[in-house]
């Protein structure tokens, strides 16, 4: 048995979403539901909106110390091949003779 604790917020369909780990896939489960309501001067702000990168499962502070922080020499983009050219496709047309 093992037990989960999270805090949630019931949409204005009343419908609760719950996420399992990943390990718990295609297994049937025996759930327990215990739910208390959370006064509205203790639920927490959330700093950050509905789809960023820690409701995204990445660690707090993640891209703020990793973005711009390359040390080696400069990464520089090499020059662009030329375009392919490639034959006309003819769905289902015949050719003029």
């Amino acid at each position: 048995m093992e037990t989960i604790k999270l805090q949630s917020k019931v949409g204005e369909d009343g419908i609760l979403q719950i996420q399992v780990p990943d390990n718990l896939k295609n297994q049937n489960l025996e759930i327990l539901i215990i739910f208390q309501p959370i006064p509205a001067a203790q639920v927490p702000v959330p700093v950050l909106v509905q789809g960023s990168s820690e409701l995204q499962g990445w660690s707090p502070g993640f891209f703020e110390t990793v973005i711009g922080s390359w040390e080696g020499e400069p990464l520089e983009r090499p020059p662009q091949l030329p375009f392919e050219v490639r034959e006309d496709l003819t769905f289902g047309e015949e050719e003029a003779l």
